[in-house]
């Protein structure tokens, strides 16, 4: 059964429906063990694009379907020897929702550096410091980063942008995002995270539209380009 081309919606989802079949029916090699393509091979055969494929690799890694091993490839796994958590039809997925979070939240940061007031500066100021702090105890500074970006979009006044901003970045507790940075994000990915958003509360603080937006583009550009690194430069999931 040949691979067929995918309609851009919800990618990840008909990706992983289509290799789910694929596997079922023995197209990769009989039984577990078996080795899937690469990545890039499978997203030129189906069509689309890198991410969306790994996107969907992820999702059937944590269905039980597929074992991925960094530096090695990804391989179907013996589903009666592991437990699998179910992925809700309506999650989104991570590198999808980070180029959704560059488009609106590069605006809230525009925002924030025109309607933004001292305390708002000092909200985003106590947040980094309180990333910087959990990073220094090699703890993920999550509970920091959610803190920054709600005071940036709380600065905009806003309630509707604000419950949006708030369920992009809560949408970061599902089982795909969570096992994504399982493999890429380290103490040492957030310190460079930190410094970005330095970036961007300084904009803010000058009352710099175009640079506070510019900031945070970058900022979501290369939290991109750190999901979709290779997988040689992932570490081993726990």
């Amino acid at each position: 059964m040949p691979l067929q081309s995918i309609e851009p919606r919800r990618l990840y989802r008909q990706i992983a429906d289509q290799l789910r079949a694929l596997i079922s029916q023995g197209e990769f090699g009989a039984g577990a063990g078996a080795r899937l393509p690469a990545e890039r091979d499978l997203a030129r055969q189906l069509g689309v694009s890198r991410p969306s494929v790994r996107e969907a690799l992820i999702a059937l890694e944590v269905e039980g379907w597929v074992e991925v091993r960094t530096g090695s490839g990804v391989y179907v796994q013996d589903r009666a020897q592991r437990t699998a958590e179910p992925v809700a039809a309506t999650e989104w997925g991570p590198l999808e929702l980070i180029r959704a979070r560059r488009v609106v939240e590069g605006e809230t940061a525009a925002l924030a550096a025109t309607l933004g007031r001292r305390k708002d500066v000092d909200a985003m100021t106590r947040a980094i410091a309180l990333m910087q702090d959990l990073a220094d105890r090699n703890v993920m500074p999550l509970d920091g980063d959610r803190a920054f970006h709600l005071a940036i979009v709380d600065a905009c006044d806003n309630a509707v942008l604000a419950e949006t901003v708030q369920g992009f970045w809560d949408s970061r507790n599902g089982p795909i995002f969570t096992r994504l940075g399982g493999y890429f994000e380290t103490v040492q990915s957030w310190r460079r995270a930190i410094a970005e958003h330095h970036a961007i509360r300084d904009a803010i603080a000058a009352q710099d539209a175009v640079g506070a937006r510019a900031a945070m583009h970058e900022h979501m550009d290369k939290s991109h380009m750190r999901f979709s690194a290779s997988w040689r430069r992932a570490k081993r999931a726990a």
